[in-house]
């Protein structure tokens, strides 16, 4: 709930950007996307590649900017323009290829990404920012919009920006579907958060296995008794002396009636690989990466490679850059004030979708019922001068 000042300075606030000094309770996304963070795209080589990947595959692509032309009845590209430049060079720090890879990470490890405007003294746009997702916090407004958005800089100092009536501010928001939650996106790391932990926890106990010189542990059978100091004693010196992969090898020299008996390992324990295959397919699952591209499973052939990385675009990539592109083209045109421009992406420039390029070309240039012009017009070429005089 929202204190009566809290929405007394919303309703009164005059200025997009405020600075002001309050506090709305604890984050709890913020801790939550410590946590993830650290346990998935930190400490899991699974989580960093899958997010790498499809983060980098986004940054690849080229994007266009288009006008409608209401007499044509067509989009016209754009190649010169305010829009194209800020959207090439969005800061003086960041391209946009590293931009856009910065912005997707974000949105797939927390289900949120955030991007800041910054204006000039007209007014007038010339910088967007990336604001890391634990730093964010949503107020929510009384409608499905939200009042603004709460950066915190500090402990008690805080930057709001204040949404219009449809909920656009200078600080923008993506997020992914979320069942449960009206204002914060639905994280893919904590879909996948079990399998997470079942491969890290795995690959720590092969790394204590190999630190015990790759040898499985045992019982040292006293066939009398010993005292609690004894005990202690006793198994601080054969720590000491014999555990650790810098004393594997090492002969136990025992003394008196003590029996040394090793335990063996089965089967099932030993499986290590294949209980860390299965949780890497789960994880890659959750980020709808196909295994093969990521190196978790054992049957990969060139062929297969090939089919996997196209099936990749198709139902992972190609919908995010939907999303992607239909939302900024929203906040676009709050910030610059105009419904004229959509801000797309250049699906012919992707190479792993050739195939299916090659698939509507073919489909195209079979259909006797169109002529050359009509089938030009279809696949994006200009009608041919010498037809259009006939």
């Amino acid at each position: 709930m929202l204190s009566k000042f809290l929405k007394s300075y919303f309703a009164n606030a005059n200025s997009i950007s405020s600075v002001v000094n309050y506090d709305v309770g604890d984050n709890h996304y913020s801790s939550e996307y410590s946590d993830l963070s650290e346990i998935g795209y930190q400490k899991n080589v699974i989580v960093y590649r899958c997010i790498h990947l499809i983060a980098r595959s986004v940054a690849s692509v080229s994007w266009l900017l288009k006008k409608y032309h209401h007499e044509k009845k067509i989009d016209e590209s754009l190649h010169n323009h305010e829009i194209l430049d800020l959207f090439e060079k969005p800061n003086s720090k960041q391209s946009r290829s590293s931009f856009m890879e910065m912005a997707v990470s974000h949105l797939l490890l927390s289900g949120n990404c955030y991007m800041q405007a910054l204006r000039d003294d007209k007014q007038n746009v010339k910088e967007i920012h990336i604001l890391r997702p634990d730093r964010i916090r949503v107020i929510p407004g009384d409608r499905s919009t939200p009042l603004g958005y709460e950066y915190n800089v500090g402990k008690h100092h805080k930057v709001f920006f204040k949404a219009d009536e449809n909920g656009y501010s200078d600080v923008f928001h993506i997020k992914l579907f979320n069942p449960l939650n009206d204002w914060y996106g639905q994280s893919p790391v904590g879909v996948a958060v079990n399998a997470i932990r079942q491969h890290n926890a795995i690959a720590n106990q092969n790394i204590s296995f190999l630190e015990n010189g790759g040898r499985p542990s045992g019982a040292l059978i006293y066939k009398s008794s010993l005292d609690t100091n004894q005990k202690i004693a006793l198994r601080n010196d054969i720590k000491e002396a014999y555990e650790g992969g810098r004393n594997a090898g090492k002969i136990l020299l025992l003394e008196g009636e003590f029996e040394w008996k090793e335990m063996g390992l089965s089967p099932k324990d030993l499986d290590f690989i294949s209980g860390k295959e299965l949780s890497a397919k789960e994880i890659a699952l959750a980020f709808g990466v196909p295994s093969i591209l990521i190196g978790a499973t054992s049957d990969a052939t060139f062929s297969n490679y090939k089919e996997a990385r196209y099936n990749f675009w198709e139902e992972t990539i190609i919908p995010l850059l939907n999303t992607i592109s239909g939302d900024i083209t929203n906040w676009f045109r709050y910030l610059f004030n105009t419904n004229e421009y959509t801000i797309t992406y250049d699906i012919d420039s992707i190479q792993a979708l050739s195939k299916r390029r090659e698939s509507e070309w073919n489909k195209i240039n079979d259909a006797n019922f169109l002529t050359i012009d009509e089938k030009r017009e279809a696949l994006g070429y200009s009608i041919s001068k010498s037809n259009s005089l006939l």
